[in-house]
């Protein structure tokens, strides 16, 4: 068994408390890209979809990150004009280095609690695996919606930590089997992330229209190292848990999540699925 440990001193336990912005745990551009950004790739377009952004006017992306959801956005409605906006400088400083169409998308820094927007200045506003990150939620979607348009649509999605983002079910499950105090730190224990959470912050938002559903991806890795490396990033709340173990705790770690995956008896590619709650809602248009 692992050693106890004070838990107090993982910075893990301080975003639970929601006590850590999203920057603070996931600071490095290209770290994140590594550990969570490939599964963005593909979860954008499903959130674009299911969204109906619309064909033209201007679309606001909320926490815009390295870029994935902008660019689906700009690849799937080439009429549309992309505003990302991130509180990490370096995000969006990764996404303008990345930007295929600086015509039609930008990204700026800012806050989704305080957006530097005129009321009723885009026509939709999507938000791709970060709502559960935002200190004050409720906050931000007072934003999003009196920047949105009457008639708008509204839309996010977070993973699912309790079961259906297997990566990290895999991961939480075998650190707790080893430490007891792991438990506290899983994610499944962030807000928003389990069916009908969404829907009723948007229906408590005065959103109209409100639908929820699950979104499905399935992401292939070449090896364990592929799965595993991207763990050692120190990204998020697990990447801040590797961190905090000495070399024998992270090697059990290493061992009882490899034999935990598909491919536990030798070193060949899988796959494994994830699923993120999405919802959507119309501003009313109605005052």
């Amino acid at each position: 068994m692992l050693a106890r440990r004070s838990i107090l001193s993982i910075p893990a336990l301080q975003f639970l408390l929601g006590q850590t912005q999203k920057l603070e745990m996931f600071g490095d551009a290209e770290a994140y890209d590594r550990f969570m950004g490939r599964w963005s790739r593909l979860m954008a377009p499903l959130l674009v979809d299911f969204t109906g952004v619309p064909d033209t006017g201007r679309v606001l992306d909320v926490g815009s990150g390295t870029g994935s959801l902008a660019f689906a956005i700009g690849d799937r409605k080439p009429a549309s004009h992309v505003v990302g906006i991130d509180p990490s400088k370096e995000y969006v400083a990764s996404a303008n280095r990345k930007n295929p169409l600086p015509a039609r998308i930008s990204f700026q820094v800012g806050d989704a609690q305080k957006l530097p927007f005129p009321d009723a200045s885009f026509q939709a506003c999507l938000s791709l695996l970060v709502f559960n990150f935002i200190p004050d939620p409720a906050k931000a979607l007072r934003e999003l919606r009196r920047v949105t348009k009457p008639g708008g649509t509204i839309s996010a999605a977070t993973w699912d930590y309790g079961d259906g983002m297997r990566m990290l079910r895999v991961f939480w499950d075998a650190a707790a089997s080893l430490d007891s105090s792991a438990e506290r730190l899983d994610e499944r224990h962030m807000p928003l992330c389990h069916a009908g959470d969404l829907s009723q912050l948007w229906k408590q938002g005065g959103l109209e229209e409100v639908d929820e559903r699950p979104l499905d991806i399935t992401m292939r890795f070449t090896s364990f190292a592929d799965y595993w490396d991207a763990f050692l990033l120190g990204q998020g709340p697990a990447g801040a848990y590797v961190r905090s173990l000495n070399r024998d705790q992270l090697q059990q770690l290493r061992g009882e999540v490899k034999r935990r995956l598909p491919q536990s008896e030798g070193e060949g590619p899988f796959v494994l699925p994830a699923r993120a709650w999405s919802v959507r809602g119309t501003v009313p248009t109605r005052a």
